[in-house]
């Protein structure tokens, strides 16, 4: 009785833990992808809601360009060390209308740039007008946050410094997939710069996704690896099988006591 139990359960367990080889794999046809058209560098997009992080030097003059720094000095409080009251560089957040208002040039289009663009916008506009030379502009996108949930290993939301990550570049950060996580439908939930949502399903399993457009992750992407059926299947025995160990218990119980007792 109690061996016809245990083998029962052992085979329902590994019957449901069963997992295709072909589905767990990434891109499996690797030999017969075209890449030549996949050459292409990629350059985030600023959007509304980033912050940048902004600094214009000037090594024939570092005062000139004071103006032109967004700082901060925090107050200095009694007992604080005075290292803390070192002027702190301040963020630019993009407005809604995809705006920022940079010290002395005033209002300033970045919506849809790149950092570059910006950097030479900036070092433009003040060069001939405010310094006789051009300055050298930096500029960093400063919350490039991408988001990883579903059956990877890590779950969680992860800064970018790169400005450049990809689909297999996040799933890294999370630590892969789980066995159960589904390689040829992972959702990628994204929001243009009109604050519009799409979803878009990605199938990891094939190499082609290389030259997907969402093969790189824009800032505030969302990946979700959703759970094969032998996942939602293992839920499911998973809520019962308390229940069942339990019964079976009790069975043997019965059984093994009324064994005793006709001897």
């Amino acid at each position: 009785m109690k061996w016809s139990a245990a083998f029962a359960l052992s085979w329902i367990l590994l019957a449901t833990s069963c997992t295709s080889y072909k589905t767990v794999p990434y891109m499996m046809n690797s030999e017969t992808v075209n890449l030549d058209s996949s050459a292409v560098l990629y350059e985030a997009r600023i959007m509304p809601k980033d912050e940048l992080t902004i600094t214009v030097n000037y090594p024939e003059d570092a005062e000139a360009v004071v103006p032109f720094n967004l700082t901060a000095t925090p107050a200095l409080g009694q007992g604080r060390n005075i290292l803390s009251s070192q002027p702190t560089l301040q963020t630019f957040l993009v407005t809604n209308e995809g705006t920022i208002n940079f010290p002395v040039l005033g209002k300033l289009e970045v919506k849809g740039k790149t950092v570059n663009e910006v950097e030479n916008m900036i070092a433009s506009k003040i060069e001939g007008t405010y310094l006789k030379n051009r300055p050298v502009v930096t500029v960093r996108l400063s919350n490039y946050k991408i988001s990883v949930l579903g059956e990877v290993n890590s779950p969680g939301t992860y800064t970018v410094p790169s400005e450049k990550v990809s689909i297999y570049g996040a799933l890294a950060m999370a630590k892969d997939m789980t066995i159960w996580g589904r390689r040829d439908n992972v959702k990628l939930i994204r929001e243009d710069a009109t604050g519009k949502k799409s979803i878009h399903e990605l199938d990891l399993n094939d190499a082609n996704i290389i030259k997907s457009p969402y093969f790189y992750l824009q800032q505030n992407d969302v990946l979700y690896v959703t759970p094969n059926k032998t996942k939602s299947k293992n839920s499911d025995i998973g809520s019962s099988t308390s229940y069942w160990v339990s019964s079976i218990s009790i069975l043997v119980s019965i059984a093994s006591l009324v064994t005793n007792i006709l001897r």
